[in-house]
């Protein structure tokens, strides 16, 4: 194992990410690329199969995609009661982003890190699921999109009286809208927090092991990754039946 300066550097490297500014407008160049590769990929890959499509003998990638997509809308037509066209695209589009974040946290520790250093990139952080500036960019549009349609099917009206009048009644105006915003406010950062402190974890613990001696590394490495794709999963799947639910109650009109 490495000294103990040394491991505090190596964590310290492996945790830092790329940025450009200072302050809040600090930039986190590593997971924008990365997110946006991401993306571009999950886009191209829907996409070509699409064009693709057939009706007879369908391939591997049309059978994966369609059983992507019959998966979202079951779990979509299970949980979601209102009527939008948005909500499973939306829906299909968070599971697959999240889980496309995830899974970078399965690459050797070293290896993109080591490519980033042979091109003169000191820090390069490449699981964008590990910065809570991603996961909460995502939340805050979910929350954005839950007072966009609280408002569209309550009316501004029913969406004010929602927040100050519910759950004690107009005498507990104050508290009732203080309990709401607490309420509201919990959504995006229970969603950012949850899927930031799993993959964080995951992401220190395959550091860890790197910082074991080699022949110890595939003993531990190996299992931890098999338990951790549950973990991948499991995050992406929970971040999108969570937005599904949220945008179900904003369309429900008592």
């Amino acid at each position: 194992m490495a000294s103990e300066g040394g491991s505090s550097g190596y964590i310290v490297h492996h945790l830092t990410p790329l940025t450009v500014g200072e302050g809040f407008w600090t930039l986190n160049i590593d997971t924008l690329f990365f997110s946006a590769v991401l993306g571009a990929l999950f886009i191209w890959f829907f996409k070509s199969v699409a064009e693709r499509v057939t009706t007879g003998v369908p391939g591997l990638a049309q059978n994966f995609a369609e059983m992507l997509i019959e998966f979202v809308d079951q779990q979509v037509k299970d949980t979601f009661h209102g009527e939008s066209k948005l909500i499973a695209p939306l829906a299909l589009t968070i599971f697959c982003w999240v889980l496309l974040w995830n899974t970078m946290d399965l690459l050797p520790v070293d290896l993109l890190s080591l490519i980033g250093s042979l091109m003169g990139i000191e820090y390069l952080r490449v699981v964008p699921s590990t910065d809570l500036n991603a996961t909460f960019a995502l939340s805050i549009s979910v929350f954005l999109l839950i007072i966009f349609y609280s408002i569209k099917i309550k009316g501004l009206f029913g969406f004010v009286k929602e927040m100050t009048c519910t759950p004690f009644g107009p005498a507990m105006m104050p508290f009732n809208l203080l309990l709401k915003t607490v309420e509201e406010l919990a959504k995006p950062i229970s969603l950012a927090l949850r899927l930031f402190g799993n993959l964080y974890a995951g992401e220190l613990i395959f550091i860890l092991i790197a910082l074991l001696p080699a022949f110890v590394q595939p003993l531990l490495s190996l299992p931890w990754a098999i338990f951790h794709i549950l973990i991948i999963v499991l995050q992406a799947f929970i971040f999108m039946v969570l937005t599904i639910v949220y945008l179900s109650m904003a369309h429900e009109d008592h």
